[in-house]
């Protein structure tokens, strides 16, 4: 009855080799079980630890840990809690460390082509390391596992995405900043280096107190007054250089860090758009494939009926063929 059992088969494919099918593209999923259940285990593994639940614990413990290292600098607070705070430190980093373990597992090294895992994973790395010796100075950048943070909150994660991409616009206004310092710099120096030595004396002198200006920090009565007081007509020089340099730049470098954050934002909307469209059309595709084959083995049966109408099963068989062309037509 082998004949009936593939007519049988045809009319309810098993649901899993439909998966099979569309996971390895048509392939026989004797030559891709292996393969298929290390990739199925790993991503169940990968959708358990990104599950909110697993998520917000770390945040939880990243935020801990950041309250117990901020404890640990108080002497007073160590003398009384110092053998309790040091075990939840350890405990907790003995959680970040499966929890790296279990990404590094999940994603393979794929992990080590996403930036923030990497991140992720150095800061983790470098509090691994002894705290003494010629690495006690290590000791104090174990403060790092707070800026884990910043990869595990979207929004933080999408904030420094934008400031990242920020930086070649932001290089070209540094730039700018740079060349309108020096030269406020020689000419601050030619005009009033000769009665104030302590502010303009030479090139590095003038710069540093113009940065001063620009911060406004004790601008008008610490210096500019001062320097009326001798040149009257000196504020037509700092009056300019504080709104080129304070108010006209500052802005700049806003504008420049928003539109960052929105390119950024865009680029990451249509790069999940086309994510969606590439699984759909490939899902579309093998849809298609496995149609494509019904259709042949229903022509495949109309034709050995057509040849064999007193054939054993011939009832069943005709009554799944009418049964497929119906679902098809109607689909």
């Amino acid at each position: 009855m082998v004949f009936f059992d593939l007519c049988k088969w045809t009319r309810e494919p098993p649901l899993g080799f439909l998966e099979s099918q569309v996971k390895s593209g048509g392939k026989s999923p004797v030559t891709v079980s292996t393969t298929a259940k290390s990739t199925a285990s790993r991503h169940r593994l990968a959708t358990w630890i990104e599950q909110p639940l697993i998520q917000n614990s770390i945040i939880f413990l990243i935020v801990v840990n950041a309250v117990v290292m901020g404890l640990e600098t108080d002497s007073a607070v160590m003398v009384q809690w110092g053998t309790l705070l040091t075990t939840i430190d350890v405990a907790i980093l003995v959680v970040f460390v499966v929890e790296i373990t279990l990404r590094i597992v999940a994603h393979g090294w794929h992990f080590f082509r996403d930036p923030w895992s990497v991140f992720d994973f150095v800061v983790v790395a470098i509090a691994l390391i002894p705290g003494s010796g010629p690495f006690a100075v290590l000791r104090a950048l174990r403060v790092l596992r707070v800026l884990r943070l910043l990869t595990m909150v979207p929004s933080m994660r999408r904030v420094v995405g934008g400031l990242l991409d920020a930086i070649p616009g932001l290089v070209s206004v540094i730039a700018i900043i740079g060349i309108i310092f020096y030269v406020a710099s020689v000419i601050a120096t030619q005009l009033f280096g000769e009665r104030f030595p302590d502010w303009f004396g030479h090139l590095g002198e003038s710069a540093y107190t113009l940065f001063q200006i620009m911060t406004l920090e004790s601008w008008s009565m610490g210096i500019v007054r001062p320097v009326m007081e001798v040149y009257p007509h000196a504020w037509l020089f700092f009056v300019p250089f504080i709104l080129i340099a304070t108010f006209t730049m500052l802005n700049l470098f806003i504008a420049i860090i928003v539109n960052a954050m929105q390119v950024h934002s865009a680029a990451q909307q249509e790069k999940t758009v086309n994510a969606v469209e590439a699984v759909t059309r490939e899902v579309d595709q093998h849809v298609q494939e496995h149609l494509a084959r019904i259709e042949a083995e229903l022509l495949a049966l109309r034709e050995r009926l057509a040849r064999n109408p007193d054939i054993e099963g011939s009832d069943d068989s005709r009554e799944v063929i009418a049964s497929k062309e119906s679902h098809r037509s109607g689909g």
